[in-house]
């Protein structure tokens, strides 16, 4: 570390304290405590520890930098204007502004140099454990003896109410267990929640917790420069399996002496004093201000940079050079290439298979994991029933970074979260696995994925009440179509192991957002009646005609999953005029172009029953208002999933009486 330039950089503060006041100010919105009490640790990690490089924002082995606290982004776009990022002085002037590129919280693919969504206080914690996690496996699958490669640090700010969420605890505990000694999380200890001082719902010592959880820990005045580059520089350093907690005192506002120190600086209630805080901060009278001086401070810092970056260039190139193949696999693996006959490299089913989907999974994504070596997989502590385990290879740990089966432990909120920091990193593919009932745990995370549109594949089985004897509690009926209204999150529920296959094809080709495929754990036939290829490329459309009708059309039955079996044996007992329609994504069916659409779904047809073993509500954009849904608008019982199916009316009997009851 270099001598610090105190002068220039408590300009700098100063400067980004008036910068976030002034946007605060002139939208009369957003949250002014973090950017003001953490200015000083602001100006220390952008001025003078971090490596990165403002011309390649996404430069492969810079130091990572996650505002957990997201409501505090003025803190971030202050600083990424300062550091020369492309985030315009129009842009922080136009804070949280339609299309200024500075939302009211960070949006990886809204500002460069953003590293991840946050705001949904947490999860910006777990977002860095699976950037720490996904530089750990990076360095010890592409570093070699001659060359490192990847050698970055990831950096969290994150403050109370982040430290409060649950998620936390789980990433925490995660990153502790897995010794993932190159993340360094700042938590801004200020002593403010926003509706009151932290004493009103918390007590506990932080450096202790974390110390529990194998942290190491440190303590310093979040206002002193030489504490707090002192303190960044011997955390990075630190290489002793432990990762760092760094608890900085701060106050909360400071620079704005009528809210510092109390809840009141949280949010915008100190934006009305701007006027009088510039003036005690030093600042003229001009608004957005920022001197020269600090100008050219960055401008120099930059080119020391570019001196690190320039060296970095050489090495890597040099690798490339030595290590042709494995500088291509990395190559895909960032540019998202997958093989163009992913569904051919997968063996087709044996005609007298009938086990589960999710036994089916297991053996589809042995041979999707061979032809695509950057996806990686996991599971909350249920590899034995999801099935996902890659044989293949062994588990992650420190000692094997390159393993590809990730334990999360009983930690599904966390295993979102870590998935999410994994696809932002942009070099592995993350998928991860529980049962359907706890996606709700891990929801969040998922939105934050779709909204993203990262590349992110969930895995959970136990589908339906057809799971049985575990009862009501472990039986979904709501859950998949709650996941069905998440925007731009694809959700496949396929009827056999063939569509199986296709499902998570898609999801692994699929590279604007997310994917959940909902698997069975009972088993169901394979519909041999349909070619391999039709039902393979079916879940790849999201739908398709499973059955055809041998006369005039009459009827359609839509069916999905386990129950599409049902649909066409009632179209077998309804007589020729009846098609079935076997929709395993509403998501990637209703992307199809409107011709393919009519030729599965004619609108001619209006008389239509659809059947799932889940709630009915979103099925009637399909069957119209003369058609019918058989589906399970209430919660399940404890029985055998036979005797639950049945009960229920998840069967073709049921479907034939709903067919004849429409006429």
């Amino acid at each position: 570390m270099s001598e610090l330039n105190q002068e220039a950089l408590t300009q700098a503060a100063t400067e980004a304290r008036g910068l976030a006041i002034d946007a605060v100010h002139a939208c009369s919105s957003g949250h002014l405590g973090l950017p003001l009490g953490t200015a000083e640790i602001g100006a220390v990690l952008f001025g003078d520890t971090m490596q990165y490089n403002p011309d390649e924002p996404k430069w492969l082995n810079r130091d990572r930098f996650i505002l957990s606290a997201g409501h505090g982004s003025m803190f971030l776009y202050g600083w990424l204007h300062l550091s020369g990022f492309d985030v315009s002085l129009d842009a922080v002037k136009n804070f949280r502004q339609f299309h200024s590129g500075t939302p009211g919280h960070p949006e990886s693919f809204e500002t460069v140099g953003v590293e991840a969504t946050t705001g949904p206080l947490g999860q910006g914690i777990g977002n860095a454990v699976g950037y720490a996690l996904s530089a750990k496996m990076a360095a010890g699958k592409y570093n070699t003896e001659e060359h490192t490669i990847f050698d970055q640090t990831i950096f969290c700010l994150a403050g109370d109410g982040c430290m409060q969420e649950g998620i936390a605890a789980e990433a925490i505990a995660f990153a502790g267990h897995f010794e993932l000694d190159n993340l360094i999380l700042i938590y801004d200890s200020n002593d403010v929640t926003l509706d009151a001082m932290a004493d009103k719902t918390q007590s506990y010592d932080a450096c202790a917790r974390l110390e529990s959880f194998g942290w190491e820990t440190f303590k310093i005045d979040g206002h002193n420069f030489d504490e707090i580059a002192a303190t960044i520089e011997k955390a990075k350093a630190s290489k002793n399996g432990k990762p760092k907690l760094i608890e900085a005192k701060t106050i909360i506002g400071k620079g704005i002496p009528e809210v510092a120190g109390t809840a009141a600086g949280h949010g915008e209630g100190g934006a009305k004093f701007a006027e009088e805080a510039r003036k005690g901060l030093g600042l003229p009278e001009e608004t957005f201000y920022v001197s020269e001086g600090t100008r050219e401070y960055f401008s120099a810092h930059k080119e020391a940079l570019l001196k690190g970056y320039n060296e970095w260039e050489v090495s890597f190139l040099a690798w490339k050079a030595a290590n042709p193949e494995l500088a291509k696999e990395l190559e895909d693996s960032v540019t998202g290439v997958v093989p163009d006959d992913l569904l051919g490299s997968i063996p087709a089913f044996a005609s007298d298979y009938k086990n589960a989907t999710r036994a089916a999974g297991g053996d589809v994504i042995q041979a999707v994991a061979d032809a695509v070596p950057n996806l990686i997989t996991g599971s909350a502590d249920l590899f034995g029933s999801t099935k996902n385990y890659i044989k293949s290879s062994e588990d992650f740990s420190p000692e094997n970074p390159t393993g590809r089966n990730i334990w999360y432990g009983i930690r599904e909120h966390a295993m979102g979260a870590i998935c999410n920091g994994l696809a932002y990193d942009g070099i592995f593919l993350p998928t991860g696995a529980t049962f359907c009932v706890f996606a709700d745990y891990l929801r969040p995370s998922i939105r934050l994925a779709a909204l993203s549109s990262l590349r992110v594949g969930y895995i959970f089985t136990h589908d339906s009440v057809g799971v049985g004897e575990d009862g009501p509690t472990h039986q979904p009926v709501e859950t998949v179509s709650g996941l069905r209204v998440i925007p731009n999150l694809d959700v496949i529920r396929p009827a056999d192991p063939e569509e199986t296959a296709g499902a998570f094809a898609a999801m692994v080709e699929r590279k604007d957002g997310p994917t959940a495929l909902i698997l069975t754990r009972q088993g169901v036939a394979t519909l041999n009646d349909i070619p391999v290829k039709e039902r393979r490329d079916g879940a790849l459309k999201g739908g398709y005609i499973a059955k055809k009708e041998s006369g005039e059309l009459t009827t359609i039955l839509i069916g999905t999953g386990s129950e599409l079996q049902h649909a066409i044996a009632a179209a077998e007992e309804l007589g020729d005029g009846v098609r079935v329609v076997s929709m395993p994504c509403m998501e990637r069916f209703d992307r199809q172009p409107e011709e393919y659409r009519e030729t599965v779904l004619p609108t001619s047809c209006t008389k239509r029953v659809a059947i799932e073993a889940g709630v009915s509500g979103l099925w009637w954009k399909y069957v119209g208002t003369e058609g019918a849904v058989v589906g399970i608008d209430r919660f399940g019982i404890s029985a055998p999933g036979g005797t639950v199916m049945k009960e229920l009316g998840m069967t073709p009997e049921h479907l034939i009486e709903t067919v004849k009851a429409l006429g």
